[in-house]
């Protein structure tokens, strides 16, 4: 009796598995052709500097061990979040060292249908520091001005931006998620102009990462620094002392506030204040709800 004709030691038309072999096959072809592409500068960037590439196959993986398993981040409002065109994403920023704002980045951009990036606007210090300035602007970040923001919202970009700055990170563990003033409101102004509508999001675990316990405000300024640090483990550990403890974090985005209908407000100082307290109010109290959510810092 004939049998059926076998192909690899399986029947035909059905499905053959990939063999671990494969697999790292693959992978590591993977990365000579991603390898040769950056050689021959195969690759392009925006006038920002942002390489999606780059942050796709180098920033993000490392970002996503540390949001998946290191925080278990939950993640909750992803549909506030446009598919296209543009937004302002609006932060509560915490924990001495600015990992909110990468770790949204990162997970936004891995668990939203479209994917999107969101173009970070850091601080005048991050783009002085010569290695961390690259890094910043290959990932997609740009100084944190008006021209550049609506520059970004105009061309359709997804834009995030943390009003609290260096009083958000560099506030004491005794002040955690109480959020500080929000400057003179110069991302609504951007927002306004634009016609770009406002999301607010809320982070709950970046306060447990690094908790301050004090500033040593002396050597802050002789090191040119907002703050010096102490923490639980930092200085005292050392280089260890940089790890991030594994606090439980949740993210919330919120309903979006539009903007189109007051475009002719963009300088009236009182639209700008009354927008930005609205922003800063709906953070605050989501805040609150998410910490009720979780009454462990540190549990599953």
């Amino acid at each position: 009796m004939a049998r059926p004709a076998r192909r690899n030691g399986r029947h035909h038309g059905s499905a053959v598995p990939d063999r671990p072999v494969d697999k790292w096959d693959r992978r590591v072809a993977d990365a000579l052709a991603f390898v040769r592409r950056r050689l021959a500068g195969e690759y392009e960037i925006d006038e920002f500097g942002f390489d999606p590439e780059l942050t796709e196959a180098v920033f993000h993986p490392v970002l996503r061990l540390l949001y998946r398993d290191w925080f278990r981040t939950e993640i909750t409002g992803l549909e506030h979040v446009p598919a296209e065109g543009p937004a302002l994403v609006v932060g509560n920023h915490s924990g001495t060292v600015a990992l909110d704002a990468l770790i949204l980045s990162a997970a936004l951009h891995d668990r939203h249908p479209a994917r999107r990036f969101l173009r970070l606007l850091g601080a005048d210090l991050v783009f002085r520091m010569p290695v961390v300035s690259e890094v910043a602007r290959k990932s997609g970040g740009t100084v944190a001005c008006n021209p550049d923001a609506e520059r970004l919202m105009r061309a359709g970009e997804l834009v995030g931006v943390w009003p609290e700055g260096f009083k958000g990170i560099g506030k004491l563990y005794s002040d955690r998620y109480k959020l500080q003033r929000f400057g003179r409101g110069g991302f609504v102004s951007a927002a306004l102009r634009t016609g770009t509508p406002i999301v607010p999001v809320a982070v709950v675990g970046a306060e447990e990462t690094y908790p301050m316990l004090a500033d040593i405000k002396p050597l802050a300024r002789l090191l040119k620094l907002p703050y010096f640090p102490v923490t639980p483990t930092f200085p005292w550990l050392g280089p260890l002392g940089l790890v991030p403890l594994p606090s439980k974090w949740l993210i919330e985005f919120c309903p979006p506030i539009p903007t189109a209908h007051l475009t002719d407000a963009a300088d009236d100082p009182l639209v700008v204040f009354n927008l930005a307290d609205q922003v800063r109010e709906t953070i605050q109290q989501t805040l609150h709800q998410l910490l009720e959510r979780r009454p462990d810092p540190f549990g599953p």
